[in-house]
């Protein structure tokens, strides 16, 4: 048996460069494929820069990159250049659609392992981008004082900066030069914004995991879903959901900006430490508006105290943001889905093995969910989810025996039933799969307005909403539904492939082409997607584009016809719909 080779592991000094797009999550919100299009082209030439500097990409996080170069002055000139070649630009770009750099410059003994970097150096260049200015450069002194006069810029002095999570002040300066002045304009314009809410708005971003052990992430990202989850059942907030919180994980954004993207008043940010069976949870809430700290808190205990831990810290932010909240709702939220820990971590593991959800992803998925309902038999989240899964393997066309997954599907609802009632996630996954299933529309339905009524944030259940009344022939209503979805969660990429049927059967076929495009764009061999585009593109009267669609359907599926279609539209209850989108696949040109 082959030996792993093992990894190389020494340090160096190093120029580390870390690089963030300002406000992606807005503009991916605003227009994805097309920022999706100019990250890519910025890239190739801030790549090409990179190389003519001596640097090299460590690794992108994202909208962002991690660079390193042996000469602290080729990173800065590097720098400099590629702040330029951005404004450049954006001179041809709408205001609200420009995308802008903030860049952070540190020099300092790194970690080597394999081809990554790691250690303080690193974190202090990642902590510097977060406070630059958009457009802007920031340097530590460490790096400044190796550049100063050696480079054709100018450096403000910024003075000591406590860095989060830096142990020590920093002193920063920002980079000044001709060639960055370019940027000016756009500092002073401000994009649209997300109005807030009529009622205490919030988002809570991805804690960090301060275990220093990466297979920890899951469950810090746990800790935070829990915490979402516990304040979306309070009909008094405004919860933004975790797919739009998450676009934040592993970047140190600006609170105010956060604030800006999702048109929130405050954010929710913090720390999760888990060293044997000891646990730390630090949190800070944040008035997004003014920067101010609204509170800060610590939470210590053991591994078996996780609930507890997540009960105070969801009551304190409930306390701190609506205090007229009424103790009994205070009460709602202590509830939880599992109080077995073990079952607790087997939960969020399957969930993440589903962003995005594949036919491999399904079955290892179902495995785990299968361990968190043996260790408890009453985690009614776990058996709804297991639900979807069995309903997704219809929606994916891999389903060899229809009649036993639907048994098991059936199976699943009645354990639901009984442990479940008072669960709005459990309910929403649940009434989805019952709809989509086991063609049950009523009771489906019935699922979903209980899940809304325990939980009007929960946006799975506002999108699973929108697919049900797309089912009973209302796509206007499905529409309004998913958009209401879409705003608790403006940088999700789950409701596309609902809202282009819905476009489709209200004739609004270049609208629905376009949603299944951007979804496309992410996993271009998804079966839905793939189906809803080619049939819209067909009555949109793009021959082409129909055609390509319809010829990669085929290359998923080699063995799909337009025959097949009743199978995948089986919840359907207008006729006329099913026949429609028959025809959209035939001339289409499939078989």
């Amino acid at each position: 048996m082959e030996q792993e080779r093992p990894v190389r592991v020494g340090r160096r000094l190093a120029a580390i460069v870390a690089a963030d797009v300002v406000g992606y999550s807005r503009l991916m919100g605003l227009d994805e494929v097309g920022t999706a299009r100019a990250l890519r082209e910025h890239r190739q030439i801030t790549d090409a820069l990179v190389a003519k500097h001596g640097g090299r990409l460590v690794k992108t996080t994202g909208d962002g990159v991690l660079l390193e170069f042996p000469s602290v002055v080729d990173a800065v000139e590097c720098a400099v250049a590629m702040q330029a070649v951005m404004a450049e630009r954006n001179q041809c770009v709408p205001e609200d659609r420009r995308m802008l750099y903030r860049i952070g410059i540190n020099l300092g003994d790194i970690l080597i392992e394999g081809d990554d970097i790691l250690g303080d150096g690193v974190n202090v260049a990642a902590r510097l981008e977060g406070i630059a200015q958009p457009g802007g450069i920031c340097v530590a002194s460490s790096a400044y004082e190796q550049v100063r006069g050696k480079v054709p810029v100018e450096f403000a002095d910024l003075g000591e900066q406590r860095l989060k999570n830096i142990d020590r002040p920093v002193r920063v300066y920002a980079a000044k030069s001709e060639d960055l002045g370019m940027v000016a304009p756009v500092l002073h314009s401000e994009p649209t914004l997300l109005p807030l809410p009529d009622k205490p708005s919030i988002a809570v971003l991805p804690f960090q995991n301060m275990s220093g052990d990466p297979e920890q992430e899951y469950f810090a990202d746990g800790v935070v879903e829990d915490i979402i989850t516990a304040l979306s059942r309070f009909k008094s907030l405004f919860v933004i959901a975790r797919n739009s919180s998450f676009a934040y994980k592993g970047k140190s954004p600006d609170i105010r900006q956060v604030g800006r993207d999702l048109g929130v008043r405050y954010v929710l940010e913090g720390s999760v430490r888990r060293v044997g069976n000891r646990l730390r949870i630090t949190a800070q809430l944040i008035d997004a508006l003014t920067g101010a700290h609204v509170w800060a808190d610590r939470f210590e205990g053991s591994a078996e105290d996780i609930f507890r831990l997540q009960d105070d810290v969801a009551e304190k932010v409930i306390i701190a943001t609506a205090p007229r909240v009424e103790r009994a709702e205070i009460a709602r939220a202590w509830r939880r889905s599992s109080s077995n820990p073990d079952a607790y971590d087997y939960f969020w593991k399957a969930l993440a093995y589903l962003a995005p959800a594949t036919d491999k992803n399904t079955d290892q998925a179902l495995e785990l969910l299968s361990k968190a309902t043996t260790l408890d038999p009453g985690f009614a989240s776990a058996y709804a989810q297991a639900m979807v899964c069995h309903a997704n393997r219809l929606s994916f066309g891999s389903i060899k025996d229809l009649a036993r997954e639907q048994s098991e599907v059936a199976r699943l609802w009645r354990i639901v039933a009984l442990v479940g009632n008072d669960d709005g996630r459990a309910l929403a996954g649940a009434g989805w799969a019952v709809a989509y299933m086991l063609r049950d529309l009523p009771s489906g339905k019935e699922l979903i307005d209980r899940a809304v009524e325990l939980n009007p944030n929960l946006v799975n259940a506002q999108a699973s909403g929108g697919w049900i009344s797309l089912w009973l022939g209302h796509p206007e209503i499905a529409v309004e539904q998913l958009s209401r979805a879409q705003r608790l969660d403006p940088v999700s990429t789950s409701f596309p492939i609902p809202m282009a049927h819905a476009y489709y059967f209200l004739e609004r076929y270049e609208e629905a082409l376009d949603q299944a495009q951007h979804f496309l764009q992410r996993h271009p061999d998804m079966h839905p997607a793939l189906r809803i585009g080619a049939a819209s593109a067909a009555f949109a009267g793009r021959d082409d584009v129909a055609h390509q669609l319809a010829c990669r359907l085929l290359e998923v599926d080699p063995a799909f016809s337009v025959s097949r279609i009743g199978k995948y539209l089986g919840p359907y209850r207008r006729q006329e719909f099913v026949e429609k989108y028959a025809e959209g696949l035939r001339r289409a040109g499939l078989p």
